[in-house]
């Protein structure tokens, strides 16, 4: 009966936590930036006592690390990326497919990783492609196989935004392109490389905010529970 009655929210004070969201396809994730260690700990507690799964805090500092770490001892931090990872989905055997994390240059790394942290959380396989940027595109086609490979691309580029393009115009698979603020003063902190994605003359590509692998890394895996719309077989659902 307790746990019914704390199905739809839970009010800790500070924060109303969710839970009714678990239902639509996955819990509430923690956002760190602006929340002190202990309030991070109090949400992330709330969330694993209602055995919510994945349990997520994104954009955390060593601090909140810290906290974290004393309600739920087993969290994987992430520093690189701000990523914690409280509780991730349990495999069932059948992971929801293959994610592609393809990143431009070693500056976007920790936007990279916070995408494919989030895509494992998730239930996925990923498979991460590094410094393949379009100053030096014959990196990228040197590995096209695995590109070709993927059911879902996650593209993470700074600077002038182009690799998502390229990218989408070699493969099948969906594009989900991540802008990030790298950059140099026309760069405008991520704005230029966002606006050059939206304006991509490739098929196939959807555009999510700035410096938001978590988004990217989260879509990539409702595609593929919805079934998967890369390039190998498609889920028979049948009629029912």
């Amino acid at each position: 009966m307790t746990r019914l009655a704390w199905l739809p929210f839970e009010d800790l004070g500070f924060a109303r936590v969710d839970h009714h969201r678990a239902l639509r396809g996955g819990p509430e994730v923690v956002y760190g930036r602006g929340k002190t260690p202990a309030e991070t700990a109090a949400i992330v507690a709330s969330l694993l006592a209602q055995d919510a799964s994945p349990v997520l805090v994104t954009k955390a500092t060593d601090d909140h690390a810290e906290a974290v770490r004393e309600v739920a001892p087993g969290a994987r931090w992430h520093p690189r990326s701000g990523m914690l990872v409280a509780r991730a989905v349990e495999p069932d055997g059948s992971p929801l497919g293959l994610v592609g994390v393809v990143c431009a240059g070693t500056s976007d790394l920790p936007v990279a990783e916070e995408a494919w942290v989030t895509a494992e959380a998730f239930g996925c396989r990923v498979d991460i492609l590094t410094d393949v940027g379009v100053a030096g595109a014959h990196r990228l086609f040197a590995d096209a196989e695995r590109l070709q490979a993927a059911d879902v691309l996650v593209v993470v580029a700074g600077m002038e935004g182009a690799l998502p393009s390229l990218v989408a115009g070699m493969v099948a698979a969906p594009v989900l392109a991540v802008p990030t603020s790298v950059g140099y003063g026309a760069a405008f902190d991520g704005l230029a490389a966002l606006l050059g994605m939206l304006n991509s003359c490739a098929a196939g590509v959807g555009v999510v905010n700035i410096d938001n692998g978590f988004g990217a890394g989260a879509l990539a895996a409702r595609i593929l529970r919805a079934g998967g719309p890369g390039p190998g077989p498609k889920v028979d659902r049948g009629s029912g």
